[in-house]
Protein backbone atom coordinates (compact mmCIF):
# COMPACT_ATOMS: atom_id res chain seq x y z
CA UNK A 1 0.00 0.00 0.00
CA UNK A 2 2.18 2.91 -1.08
CA UNK A 3 2.00 6.27 1.13
CA UNK A 4 0.95 9.56 0.22
CA UNK A 5 2.42 12.97 1.69
CA UNK A 6 2.16 16.20 -0.16
CA UNK A 7 5.38 17.02 -2.16
CA UNK A 8 5.62 20.61 -0.91
CA UNK A 9 9.26 21.25 1.28
CA UNK A 10 8.56 23.19 4.38
CA UNK A 11 10.47 26.46 4.92
CA UNK A 12 12.73 26.27 7.76
CA UNK A 13 10.86 27.39 10.34
CA UNK A 14 8.41 25.06 9.82
CA UNK A 15 10.36 21.87 10.24
CA UNK A 16 11.12 22.82 13.56
CA UNK A 17 8.66 21.29 16.06
CA UNK A 18 9.08 21.86 19.81
CA UNK A 19 8.15 19.38 22.46
CA UNK A 20 5.65 20.99 25.24
CA UNK A 21 6.99 18.65 27.59
CA UNK A 22 4.92 19.86 30.66
CA UNK A 23 2.90 19.03 32.91
CA UNK A 24 -0.15 21.68 32.56
CA UNK A 25 -1.37 24.14 30.26
CA UNK A 26 -0.40 26.87 31.43
CA UNK A 27 3.42 25.94 31.83
CA UNK A 28 3.06 24.80 27.95
CA UNK A 29 1.37 28.26 27.41
CA UNK A 30 4.76 30.49 29.16
CA UNK A 31 6.46 29.02 26.52
CA UNK A 32 4.46 29.70 23.28
CA UNK A 33 3.93 33.24 24.36
CA UNK A 34 8.04 33.17 24.15
CA UNK A 35 8.04 31.62 20.97
CA UNK A 36 5.37 33.78 19.14
CA UNK A 37 6.24 34.74 15.64
CA UNK A 38 9.28 32.18 15.53
CA UNK A 39 7.76 28.49 16.38
CA UNK A 40 4.29 27.68 15.00
CA UNK A 41 4.41 23.60 15.35
CA UNK A 42 4.27 21.75 18.85
CA UNK A 43 4.44 18.36 19.92
CA UNK A 44 2.05 17.15 22.91
CA UNK A 45 2.97 13.74 24.67
CA UNK A 46 1.55 11.58 26.89
CA UNK A 47 2.27 14.17 29.96
CA UNK A 48 0.59 17.22 28.92
CA UNK A 49 -2.23 15.29 27.03
CA UNK A 50 -2.49 13.89 30.15
CA UNK A 51 -2.81 17.05 32.44
CA UNK A 52 -4.49 19.11 29.60
CA UNK A 53 -6.21 16.85 27.08
CA UNK A 54 -8.19 17.79 24.24
CA UNK A 55 -8.92 21.74 25.36
CA UNK A 56 -5.73 22.50 25.03
CA UNK A 57 -4.94 21.05 21.40
CA UNK A 58 -8.09 22.84 20.49
CA UNK A 59 -6.89 25.97 21.85
CA UNK A 60 -3.61 25.43 19.78
CA UNK A 61 -5.07 24.36 16.28
CA UNK A 62 -7.71 27.53 17.02
CA UNK A 63 -4.61 29.79 17.25
CA UNK A 64 -3.43 28.91 13.82
CA UNK A 65 -1.07 26.13 15.27
CA UNK A 66 -0.23 22.93 13.92
CA UNK A 67 0.04 19.85 15.92
CA UNK A 68 2.10 16.93 16.25
CA UNK A 69 0.21 14.15 18.31
CA UNK A 70 2.69 11.60 20.40
CA UNK A 71 0.97 8.93 21.75
CA UNK A 72 2.69 6.00 20.28
CA UNK A 73 -0.52 3.98 20.14
CA UNK A 74 -0.37 0.46 20.31
CA UNK A 75 -2.91 -2.07 21.32
CA UNK A 76 -4.93 -4.52 19.89
CA UNK A 77 -5.97 -3.70 15.88
CA UNK A 78 -9.53 -3.15 16.94
CA UNK A 79 -8.69 -0.87 19.78
CA UNK A 80 -6.16 0.90 17.70
CA UNK A 81 -8.79 1.26 14.91
CA UNK A 82 -12.25 2.18 17.45
CA UNK A 83 -9.39 4.94 19.01
CA UNK A 84 -8.89 7.24 16.05
CA UNK A 85 -12.25 6.76 14.89
CA UNK A 86 -13.55 7.71 18.18
CA UNK A 87 -10.98 10.98 18.12
CA UNK A 88 -13.44 14.45 18.09
CA UNK A 89 -15.06 15.35 14.74
CA UNK A 90 -13.54 19.08 15.53
CA UNK A 91 -10.01 17.62 15.58
CA UNK A 92 -10.33 14.78 12.48
CA UNK A 93 -7.94 16.07 9.54
CA UNK A 94 -6.77 19.08 11.59
CA UNK A 95 -4.09 17.27 13.62
CA UNK A 96 -0.70 17.27 11.31
CA UNK A 97 1.34 13.97 12.32
CA UNK A 98 0.36 11.17 14.83
CA UNK A 99 2.45 8.27 16.02
CA UNK A 100 1.62 4.65 16.15
CA UNK A 101 3.95 2.08 17.25
CA UNK A 102 3.09 -1.58 16.53
CA UNK A 103 3.11 -4.09 12.97
CA UNK A 104 1.68 -3.97 9.83
CA UNK A 105 -1.72 -5.04 11.08
CA UNK A 106 -1.41 -1.86 13.73
CA UNK A 107 -1.02 0.53 10.48
CA UNK A 108 -4.34 -0.76 9.11
CA UNK A 109 -6.34 -0.20 11.80
CA UNK A 110 -5.19 2.91 12.25
CA UNK A 111 -6.00 4.19 8.93
CA UNK A 112 -9.08 2.13 9.34
CA UNK A 113 -10.17 4.74 11.99
CA UNK A 114 -8.63 7.80 10.42
CA UNK A 115 -11.00 7.14 7.77
CA UNK A 116 -11.02 9.67 5.08
CA UNK A 117 -9.75 13.02 6.53
CA UNK A 118 -6.20 11.73 5.28
CA UNK A 119 -4.80 13.30 8.65
CA UNK A 120 -2.75 13.21 10.93
CA UNK A 121 -0.12 11.69 9.20
CA UNK A 122 0.67 8.62 10.84
CA UNK A 123 4.00 8.00 11.55
CA UNK A 124 5.92 4.60 12.98
CA UNK A 125 8.28 4.37 15.53
CA UNK A 126 11.48 2.77 14.45
CA UNK A 127 13.92 2.81 17.43
CA UNK A 128 13.89 5.15 20.40
CA UNK A 129 16.66 7.87 20.33
CA UNK A 130 16.95 6.84 23.69
CA UNK A 131 18.49 3.27 23.17
CA UNK A 132 21.38 1.96 21.60
CA UNK A 133 22.97 -1.32 20.35
CA UNK A 134 23.48 -2.38 23.73
CA UNK A 135 19.87 -1.99 24.90
CA UNK A 136 18.30 -3.85 21.82
CA UNK A 137 20.84 -6.63 23.00
CA UNK A 138 18.92 -6.73 26.41
CA UNK A 139 16.12 -7.53 24.81
CA UNK A 140 17.74 -10.15 22.21
CA UNK A 141 16.37 -13.55 23.30
CA UNK A 142 19.87 -14.81 22.15
CA UNK A 143 21.80 -12.03 23.70
CA UNK A 144 23.69 -11.24 20.76
CA UNK A 145 24.83 -8.15 19.57
CA UNK A 146 21.97 -6.35 17.19
CA UNK A 147 22.71 -4.73 14.38
CA UNK A 148 20.48 -0.90 15.11
CA UNK A 149 20.70 0.21 11.66
CA UNK A 150 19.35 -2.63 10.26
CA UNK A 151 16.02 -3.06 13.25
CA UNK A 152 15.60 0.67 11.82
CA UNK A 153 15.63 -0.30 7.92
CA UNK A 154 13.99 -3.55 8.21
CA UNK A 155 10.54 -1.30 10.44
CA UNK A 156 11.21 1.33 8.31
CA UNK A 157 10.05 -1.02 5.39
CA UNK A 158 7.07 -2.78 7.41
CA UNK A 159 5.88 0.36 8.12
CA UNK A 160 5.67 1.73 5.01
CA UNK A 161 4.54 -0.76 3.15
CA UNK A 162 1.41 -1.18 5.57
CA UNK A 163 0.84 2.59 4.44
CA UNK A 164 2.41 4.45 6.81
CA UNK A 165 3.44 8.53 5.84
CA UNK A 166 6.09 8.66 7.48
CA UNK A 167 8.62 7.50 10.19
CA UNK A 168 10.32 8.56 13.42
CA UNK A 169 13.84 7.96 13.06
CA UNK A 170 16.98 9.04 15.19
CA UNK A 171 19.10 11.49 13.98
CA UNK A 172 21.83 8.62 13.19
CA UNK A 173 19.43 6.55 10.98
CA UNK A 174 18.42 9.44 8.64
CA UNK A 175 21.21 9.08 6.20
CA UNK A 176 20.49 5.39 5.62
CA UNK A 177 16.79 5.76 5.92
CA UNK A 178 17.18 8.34 2.85
CA UNK A 179 19.58 6.10 0.88
CA UNK A 180 18.13 2.45 1.47
CA UNK A 181 14.39 3.63 0.13
CA UNK A 182 15.53 6.23 -1.62
CA UNK A 183 12.44 5.27 -4.31
CA UNK A 184 9.78 5.85 -1.48
CA UNK A 185 8.36 9.19 -0.72
CA UNK A 186 7.78 9.12 3.17
CA UNK A 187 8.17 11.96 6.22
CA UNK A 188 10.96 11.79 8.32
CA UNK A 189 10.46 13.35 12.17
CA UNK A 190 13.39 12.98 13.64
CA UNK A 191 13.66 13.50 17.63
CA UNK A 192 16.67 14.09 20.24
CA UNK A 193 18.27 17.10 17.93
CA UNK A 194 20.96 18.77 20.14
CA UNK A 195 22.40 21.53 19.30
CA UNK A 196 26.47 21.24 18.32
CA UNK A 197 26.40 23.37 22.10
CA UNK A 198 23.80 21.53 24.07
CA UNK A 199 24.18 18.08 25.82
CA UNK A 200 22.86 14.65 24.52
CA UNK A 201 20.20 14.53 27.78
CA UNK A 202 18.87 10.62 27.53
CA UNK A 203 18.93 10.44 24.02
CA UNK A 204 21.79 7.91 22.52
CA UNK A 205 21.68 8.95 19.21
CA UNK A 206 21.93 12.45 18.28
CA UNK A 207 22.58 14.54 15.35
CA UNK A 208 22.62 18.58 15.50
CA UNK A 209 19.54 20.19 13.57
CA UNK A 210 21.72 21.44 10.77
CA UNK A 211 22.89 17.74 9.95
CA UNK A 212 19.26 16.05 11.09
CA UNK A 213 18.36 18.59 7.66
CA UNK A 214 21.17 17.87 5.62
CA UNK A 215 20.77 14.52 5.81
CA UNK A 216 17.33 13.80 4.57
CA UNK A 217 14.80 14.96 7.88
CA UNK A 218 11.73 16.92 7.10
CA UNK A 219 10.59 17.96 10.52
CA UNK A 220 12.95 18.43 13.75
CA UNK A 221 11.48 17.61 16.97
CA UNK A 222 13.44 19.65 19.79
CA UNK A 223 12.46 19.73 23.57
CA UNK A 224 14.66 20.47 26.35
CA UNK A 225 17.39 22.26 24.23
CA UNK A 226 14.53 24.64 24.02
CA UNK A 227 12.36 24.64 26.95
CA UNK A 228 15.27 24.56 29.74
CA UNK A 229 16.91 27.31 27.47
CA UNK A 230 17.66 30.65 29.56
CA UNK A 231 16.21 32.09 26.44
CA UNK A 232 14.30 29.95 24.44
CA UNK A 233 13.41 32.62 21.41
CA UNK A 234 16.71 33.02 20.30
CA UNK A 235 17.67 29.09 20.96
CA UNK A 236 14.84 28.31 18.55
CA UNK A 237 16.44 31.23 16.37
CA UNK A 238 19.89 29.39 16.05
CA UNK A 239 18.60 26.33 15.44
CA UNK A 240 16.50 27.53 12.17
CA UNK A 241 19.01 29.66 11.32
CA UNK A 242 21.34 26.09 11.71
CA UNK A 243 18.46 24.39 9.21
CA UNK A 244 18.19 27.15 6.79
CA UNK A 245 22.04 26.80 6.41
CA UNK A 246 22.01 23.11 5.68
CA UNK A 247 19.36 23.81 3.23
CA UNK A 248 20.83 26.72 1.24
CA UNK A 249 24.20 23.96 1.16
Amino acid sequence: MPTEIPPASPAPADRLIVALDFDSAAKANLLIEKLEGTVNFYKVGWQLFLGAGWPFIKALLEAGRKVFLDLKINDIDRTVEAALANMPNEFAGRLELLTIHGGSATVAAARRGRGNNGKPYLLMLTVLSSMDAADLKELSPDGAMPDTDAIVLRRARQALDAGCEGLIASGSSVCALRRELCDREFLIVTPGIRPADSGHDDHKRTLTPGQAIADGADYLVVGRPITQSPDPLRTAQSIIADMETALDG
